[in-house]
């Protein structure tokens, strides 16, 4: 603002082309408002008329406050005035209405605007696509694509991307294989994103081999898959229970000069504890350890979760209780995984000081937390304690899940607690 006095009071004044770079400078800081009024007092205290540019920024100032009908008054005005066709000034409108959710509004204005003599670019139409594919659309997606070739207008690779990865992640793979090979067809050559899409598609839905072959081609098209390729391809490994083969892309991985990244070393961490490896996974933590890798507490509460799972209590403990000297907090799921643990080796003393202690280091206890410690309590025949709890969790506004209820229901029916408990229990269910 300062700046803008200081020109406003210039003699003679800047030109316009000065003010446009100012309220540019002002947009990309996000002041749109201040923008509006910056140019509001600009033509009329001024009297500097705003050109086309100047009406393009006060779209995308308007576009960005969700307000499109200020946008289109603008718009109007353009079109009144009868300046230039720029794409820029429809691609922000369009823009603005897929933001909205408002895509046959956004497809409207771009076969208005056609008629106008705007002409829509790979931007424009690559947006439409994008938004069609955001909320699942991608049929539409591909009628527009088959619509624009037809029309002889060729779309750019983002376009078609956009559409695979949506259509791999939705699991429809022969739609996904469809348009890969169209844009081959067109002579668009596929990019690493195009590969990494189809082959993230095919793991999810647990289609590994047509995944491989996909990764095997590659390097006869000159691609050379990434980190990203790697890390899709290891983790579906192990989603489907195949550690050995995922360690051995590793190694590939590592032969081919790829150097495994941070969330390399998660897939691996989690893979191996969710596939029972634990041994493999404690000798990985520790060379995360000694190579100084920025280890945060998810990835610890994971392979705590894979020690209490398999009866490993005293390495869970080792692991939890280390957090503080390696500079981490536990969250509320690691603290209620370490008391499940507990509570599974009917340690119950010792889950329901960890509890206590969660409370008092500002980690406040959940819905599962409570229904956990409760459910611990119950199966080793701790009523009255449990009762405790029970009054604290309804107090704080929790109740009983599933599992908890069932286990009360089934106390009350047994008659194994007395009248003066089984009101409390009312509380639960």
């Amino acid at each position: 603002m300062g700046l803008f006095d200081r020109m406003a009071h210039m003699h003679p004044l800047p030109s316009i082309v000065v003010f446009n770079q100012l309220l540019t400078a002002i947009a990309r800081m996000k002041h749109h408002s201040t923008v509006i009024s910056l140019v509001k007092q600009m033509e009329s205290s001024l009297g500097i008329a705003a050109d086309n540019y100047t009406l393009s920024i006060l779209i995308n100032c308007f576009c960005h406050l969700n307000r499109e009908d200020m946008g289109f008054s603008v718009l109007a005005r353009i079109l009144k005035l009868g300046f230039q066709h720029e794409s820029a000034v429809l691609n922000t409108l369009v823009k603005g209405l897929c933001l909205r959710g408002k895509i046959a509004e956004a497809v409207n204005l771009v076969d208005e605007m056609r008629e106008e003599g705007y002409k829509p670019n790979q931007i424009t139409y690559g947006t439409i696509i994008n938004a069609m594919c955001k909320v699942g659309e991608t049929g539409l997606a591909i009628d527009s694509v088959k619509k624009m070739e037809d029309a002889n207008f060729v779309l750019g690779i983002s376009s078609y991307n956009t559409i695979i990865d949506s259509l791999g992640k939705q699991g429809k793979m022969a739609e996904a294989r469809e348009v890969f090979d169209m844009m081959i067809e067109k002579g668009i050559e596929p990019d690493i994103f195009t590969h990494n899409s189809l082959i993230d598609g095919y793991c999810r839905s647990k289609r590994i081999d047509g995944a491989m072959n996909l990764f095997l081609e590659m390097p006869s098209k000159r691609m050379i898959p990434d980190v990203v390729t790697y890390n899709t391809l290891i983790d579906a490994f192990f989603r489907v229970g195949r550690p050995r083969a995922a360690l051995e892309l590793l190694h590939k991985m590592q032969a081919c000069r790829e150097h495994p990244n941070l969330h390399t070393y998660a897939i691996l961490l989690s893979g191996l504890s969710r596939n029972k490896q634990l041994a493999e996974a404690m000798t990985l933590l520790q060379e995360m350890e000694d190579t100084k890798l920025d280890l945060d507490i998810v990835n610890y509460t994971v392979l705590i979760d894979a020690m209490c799972g398999a009866g490993k209590l005293q390495t869970a403990k080792e692991l939890f209780y280390s957090l503080s000297t390696k500079g981490l907090q536990p969250n509320i799921y690691t603290y209620t995984i370490m008391i499940k643990g507990l509570c599974k080796e009917g340690l119950i003393n010792e889950a329901c000081e960890l509890l206590e202690k969660m409370d008092g280091s500002g980690c406040s206890p959940n819905s599962i937390t409570y229904n956990t410690i409760i459910q611990g309590l119950l199966q080793h025949d701790e009523t009255s304690r449990a009762v405790e709890y029970i009054e604290i969790m309804v107090d704080k506004g929790f109740s009983a899940d599933e599992t908890t209820a069932t286990m009360v229901v089934y106390l009350l029916s047994a008659n194994k607690v007395d009248k003066s408990i089984q009101e409390w229990f009312q509380k639960l269910l």
